[in-house]
C-alpha cells in the first residue's frame, strides 16, 4: 500500500484529502505546516509528498526545494490555489513532478496519483543516455556534466527528456507529448510543457541547444549530426 504524505494548513480540506485518499487505499500522513511536513519527510519517506503552497512557519515550495535537494526521485506534487504562469513556474523550478490548481476534479486528482506511482514504480529500470556533453541517469534521476557536476531531474523531467532522446531527430508535436506525459485527461495550463522543457534546458548548460523548438508545433531533440550541419 503506498503511503502518501500531506502538507496542508487548512484543517477542513486537509481532512477531506486524507478520508478521500484512505477510501481509496492509500495510506495518509497528515501535516499542518511546513516545517512539520519536511519533518515527516525526513523521518519516514513517503511515497508521495503532496504540498500546498501557503503553509505557516515554512511554504511549500521551501519545503519541495529541500526535500528535492535531498531525494531526486521522491514523487512531489503541489496542490494549490496559486494558478498564475509564474506561479506554476516557480513551483516546478523548485523541483515539483505535478502542479494541480484548487478547485480540483478528484477524479482527476486521483488518476494523477495513480500514473505518479506507477511511474515511481519503472524508475527502477530506467535507462541512462547522453545529450551532448551531459549524462542522464535514470536510477540516480540526475543529469551530469564534465567535472562531476551534476543537477537533480524531476520525474516528469527525465519522463519528457528521455521521450525526446527515444525519438531524437524527429519532431514531437506538443499535443502528443502533452498526452504521452501528462494522459489524455490533462487540463493543466499548456504551458506546463513549456515550462519543463526551460528547466530543463537550463540543466543542460551548454548543451540546451540541443532541444530545438520547432514554432507552432512542438519540440526535437537534435542528433549529433544536426549540430554538425
Amino acid at each position: 500500500m503506498a503511503e502518501i504524505l500531506i502538507g496542508e494548513d487548512d484543517a477542513d480540506v486537509r481532512k477531506w484529502l486524507g478520508i478521500a485518499l484512505e477510501t481509496e487505499g492509500y495510506g495518509v500522513r497528515l501535516t499542518c505546516d511546513g516545517e512539520e511536513a519536511l519533518a515527516a519527510v525526513r523521518e519516514r519517506r513517503p511515497d508521495l509528498l503532496i504540498l500546498d503552497v501557503m503553509m505557516p512557519k515554512m511554504s511549500g515550495l521551501d519545503v519541495c526545494r529541500t526535500a528535492r535537494a535531498a531525494d531526486a526521485s521522491l514523487p512531489i506534487m503541489m496542490l494549490t490555489a496559486r494558478n498564475k504562469d509564474e506561479d506554476i513556474v516557480e513551483g516546478l523550478g523548485c523541483g515539483a513532478d505535478e502542479y494541480v490548481t484548487k478547485p480540483f476534479s478528484m477524479k482527476v486528482l486521483f488518476a494523477r496519483i495513480a500514473a505518479m506511482l506507477r511511474k515511481r514504480d519503472a524508475i527502477g529500470v530506467a535507462s541512462a543516455f547522453p545529450v551532448g556533453a551531459h549524462f542522464v541517469d535514470g536510477k540516480t534521476m540526475r543529469v551530469m556534466g564534465s567535472g562531476g557536476f551534476s543537477e537533480p531531474l524531476a520525474l516528469r523531467e527525465y519522463e519528457l527528456l528521455k521521450l525526446l532522446y527515444e525519438r531524437r531527430g524527429e519532431v514531437l508535436q506538443r499535443d502528443w507529448l502533452l498526452n504521452r506525459l501528462w494522459g489524455v485527461t490533462f487540463y493543466g495550463n499548456t504551458r506546463t510543457l513549456d515550462q519543463h522543457i526551460a528547466l530543463i534546458r537550463r540543466k543542460l548548460g551548454d548543451d540546451a541547444d540541443r532541444i530545438e523548438t520547432v514554432r507552432n508545433v512542438g519540440y526535437r531533440l537534435r542528433t549529433q549530426a544536426d549540430q554538425n550541419s
